[in-house]
């Protein structure tokens, strides 16, 4: 894999599932636009998820111009685990890290949890709907069997057996949780399973020496948003997920 620098790569997870050459990108700065451009055409990839600052009009619109399509704003939330207190959550809820076969239950509620869901693919109509409910299922399938995905995943439950939630938890260079995933069986929401996910995942981070855990998630996702503000995060930055298709 050839990086023409550090922003842009060949993504293999996304191609896998897609069957299409897959480029992604974060383009902080105009002269970015360009190079992206020029690494999708020498790999010849078919389509780029492009990733943007919120505030950053310029890249934003350049790239609207240069056809690429929003698919989604996505928001970033901040625990400082230097600072805040983790509360201890009141609930008949256990959290504790997966068993080595309990990765089929995550995949499922996975698979449940992200049906339909707006993020960047589903908002693609070229994308296969089932497909695009397949990427999230098979992200947390990884996360479970692969370090490289996940350092570690968190699960919820009430009977020490059956699995309710999970949150996969990731550390890069003194942040925790980013590129994190978690999910709620649809059944089960609404029960404070979000709320003792996040807490866990404080704590874990914390002990491991993690100044903060920073969490994204899409703008219309306002029960999540909930969770977190209620769990001590702050807002922190936002930014735009936009594809383009070469044809």
């Amino acid at each position: 894999m050839h990086h023409h620098s550090p922003m842009i790569e060949l993504s293999s997870i996304d191609e896998k599932i897609f069957h299409v050459r897959t480029a992604r990108a974060a383009l902080g700065a105009l002269s970015d636009l360009p190079d992206a451009l020029k690494f999708c055409h020498a790999n010849k990839a078919m389509f780029l998820i492009a990733r943007c600052s919120a505030s950053r009009q310029d890249v934003v619109q350049a790239m609207g111009k240069a056809g690429f399509l929003l698919m989604e704003t996505m928001i970033c939330y901040n625990f400082d685990l230097t600072r805040s207190f983790i509360s201890a959550t009141d609930t008949k809820i256990s959290v504790r890290t997966i068993r080595p076969d309990e990765a089929s239950q995550v995949y499922s509620i996975a698979r449940e949890s992200f049906k339909g869901y707006f993020g960047h693919y589903h908002a693609d109509p070229r994308l296969d709907r089932k497909l695009c409910d397949e990427i999230y299922a098979s992200w947390a399938m990884n996360a479970c069997i692969s370090k490289d995905v996940a350092d570690d995943v968190l699960v919820a439950t009430e009977d020490d057996k059956t699995i309710l939630g999970f949150l996969t938890l990731k550390i890069k260079s003194g942040i925790g949780g980013t590129g994190v995933l978690m999910g709620i069986s649809p059944e089960s929401q609404g029960r404070g399973i979000g709320r003792a996910l996040s807490d866990e995942g404080s704590r874990w981070y914390q002990e491991r020496k993690c100044r903060q855990f920073a969490f994204s998630t899409h703008i219309a996702n306002i029960a999540l948003q909930k969770i977190l503000v209620h769990s001590g995060f702050d807002p922190s930055r936002a930014y735009y997920t936009f594809h383009k298709w070469f044809e």
